[in-house]
């Protein structure tokens, strides 16, 4: 399968508008060391655009089937799938009902055709309502998609791929990370979800052993005395792997990785907080890159 990092930023991306902070500025202009970075990672020819970080999405192409399945609607639909020149999808998975997560969905007005969208079936204490059924009330005006709830842990065969969501914990919604498996080639990829280092540990063991694992990283540890809930999930040294309550700093998401075994790590769902000497450095991903699993 091949996947694509649609979407690799936090709700409001990078460069964030309005923002004139040294990282979102280097994403603007980021100099011929960066654009060299980039063909390194995938990303197709050194893009005279900015070095974007749009907000979270990532397509999966079965190359067996010719099929392409969507994780998460991003609000960016339109101009990512624009940007990277990939086929529309087949099929979508949403992880939870956040808007950066969810609202792009809308782009299947007059661009898709019955086209199936996988979701959790438990119903979320604070809505009062399972993911699945959100994403029906709210886009209940939309002919082109059928969604088709599902339980966590049971494995969904679309595109040609087996997909099983599994609970993360990203409070105060329900989320879900995912895992994706080629049943031809064994291939793996691994999505934390948005979540805080403390996944389950039932939902770990489904997680573990991918080729690829695509971790939230919002931001670094160190950034967790400027949140008010400060920092938990505390390394041995303290530091922190959770920043606040609902992601995973990047020292987290890297301590995830190694308990999961994973084979390459990329961080996701990054903010434009990240110093600039940091903001573009390995394992942290940016939007284009390409991988073959």
């Amino acid at each position: 399968m091949q996947v694509t990092l649609l979407g690799t930023g936090d709700t409001t991306g990078t460069p964030t508008v309005g923002c004139d902070c040294d990282t979102c500025e280097r994403s603007r202009d980021p100099g011929d060391a960066l654009r060299r970075r980039l063909r390194e990672r995938g990303v197709d020819s050194p893009r005279e655009r900015d070095v974007e970080r749009t907000r979270f999405s990532v397509h999966v192409h079965n190359e067996r089937t010719g099929e392409s399945l969507l994780i998460d609607a991003s609000p960016d639909f339109r101009y990512q799938f624009l940007r990277e020149g990939v086929d529309l999808p087949d099929a979508v998975v949403v992880s939870h009902v956040h808007f950066d997560h969810l609202d792009g969905l809308g782009n299947a007005y007059r661009l898709l055709e019955d086209v199936p969208v996988y979701a959790a079936d438990e119903t979320d204490p604070n809505t009062g309502e399972s993911v699945a059924e959100t994403i029906e009330d709210k886009f209940d005006y939309l002919d082109a998609i059928e969604v088709r709830p599902r339980s966590p842990f049971e494995t969904i065969r679309t595109c040609g791929l087996d997909v099983t969501l599994v609970p993360v914990d990203h409070p105060p919604l329900v989320c879900y990370g995912l895992v994706i498996e080629d049943p031809e080639t064994g291939a793996k990829l691994s999505l934390s979800g948005d979540t805080s280092y403390g996944i389950p540990e039932r939902s770990r063991e489904m997680l573990a052993d991918p080729d690829l694992f695509l971790a939230d990283a919002i931001v670094p540890a160190d950034l967790c005395e400027y949140h008010p809930a400060g920092g938990a999930h505390h390394d041995d040294a303290g530091v922190p792997r959770t920043f606040g309550t609902k992601h995973m700093t990047r020292e987290g998401a890297l301590d995830l990785a190694d308990d999961l075994d994973a084979t390459e790590t990329r961080l996701v769902h990054l903010a434009h907080f990240y110093p600039a000497d940091e903001a573009f450095e390995e394992p942290l991903a940016i939007d284009g890159e390409r991988y073959e699993l």
